[in-house]
């Protein structure tokens, strides 16, 4: 376990329960992005040559790690700009359905557009509300969390496989944020058409980076309509009017992509097998043992499979306590957000639990 906690020196410091807030940076990474600025410094447009590989390797290693064609990966640096650009490319008026009190960059982009909108409540029986969603609304498309934000709530993606065979032509559009990164997922078997990803949680890719993964089938569907010179450069890119090009119209930042793509190396080189019965294990005893302690929404406590992220009962004293503890959380909605990576360990849930029952809970 301490080979998998080498590589990020923050948690010499602290106990860093802080995953959904931001993931942390590996040294893998760093010494790449000093590696890069330095060729950058030295070799101007030398350097600049280069460019063109590194993109093309990064796609290549999204589309490896999630299963999901090579030429139906975009490359784009952040969830919100690839979600806008595709939503500006769909035909309006639509029906859209939306969770409610999703994560904002996801629901306020679609409320600001002309769309006929529609929620599924966010409760223990989350499935039962969008199936029951669906009956009644027939949308045409579905845009949602795969992991909600603030409490963790885990779709289930059986369900997701069920009810797109159900509504075929529904547009089903995930944000994988909170997701990529915790478990093996295959795209091209997902009842998932597009999913996009901001890679600086769980994935440990630092920022200004992100994907999006396309279904051929939904090529279609969406009339983006960004256009640039960059759209035509790359491998992947190479034919005039391709639908990737037209979420990458510009230049491409190397530097963060380059470091997406080391991050997934480092994935690659750990398993995302051992990553996942490392995050599962310490989610099971976290979600036993705050439910012993009365932390938890019943929504939560009642689903049978859930994420590693909690947001257990709190106010500020609370989060200013662990934080003098050196304990990093985040306060979200009405609690504090507790989130465990593969490089947590039952220690640090331990000390956690005995600063809980110190503060008096």
């Amino acid at each position: 376990m301490e080979n998998l906690r080498k590589g990020f020196p923050v948690l010499e410091q602290y106990t860093y329960l802080n995953t959904a807030a931001s993931g942390l940076l590996p040294e893998a990474v760093w010494e790449f992005r000093q590696n890069h600025d330095l060729d950058f410094l030295l070799g101007a447009s030398v350097f600049k040559e280069k460019q063109a590989g590194i993109l093309s390797k990064t796609r290549e290693l999204v589309g490896e790690t999630f299963v999901c064609p090579h030429a139906q990966v975009a490359l784009v640096p952040n969830f919100s700009y690839g979600f806008n650009t595709l939503l500006e490319g769909l035909e309006k008026p639509q029906k859209a359905l939306l969770v409610k009190n999703d994560y904002p960059s996801l629901n306020w982009a679609v409320e600001s557009r002309d769309f006929e909108i529609s929620y599924a409540e966010i409760n223990e029986s989350l499935e039962k509300n969008i199936a029951e969603a669906f009956e009644k609304q027939q949308p045409d498309f579905f845009a949602f969390s795969v992991v909600q934000y603030i409490n963790g709530i885990k779709i289930d993606l059986e369900f997701l496989q069920n009810l797109k065979k159900e509504y075929p032509e529904t547009l089903f559009i995930a944000d994988g944020t909170q997701f990529c990164g915790t478990e093996a997922y295959n795209f091209n078997e997902s009842a998932i058409d597009i999913l996009i990803c901001s890679t600086y949680k769980w994935l440990n890719a630092g920022y200004g980076n992100a994907f999006m993964l396309f279904k051929k089938e939904v090529e279609g569907k969406i009339a983006p309509k960004a256009l640039g010179f960059g759209s035509l450069q790359g491998k992947y890119k190479a034919h005039e009017g391709n639908f990737i090009g037209k979420f990458e119209p510009g230049h491409q930042d190397t530097l963060n992509y380059g470091s997406l793509a080391e991050a997934l190396k480092l994935i690659k080189k750990i398993g995302i097998g051992e990553i996942s019965s490392r995050i599962k294990a310490l989610s099971r005893k976290a979600k036993s043992e705050f439910t012993k302690m009365n932390l938890l929404e019943e929504s939560v406590v009642n689903r049978a499979e859930h994420s590693s992220i909690f947001n257990i009962k709190g106010n500020n004293k609370l989060f200013e306590y662990l934080r003098s503890k050196q304990i990093i959380t985040s306060q979200r909605g009405e609690g504090i957000r507790v989130s465990f990576h593969y490089f947590n360990t039952e220690k640090e849930l331990n000390l956690l639990l005995k600063e809980l029952r110190n503060f008096g809970i």
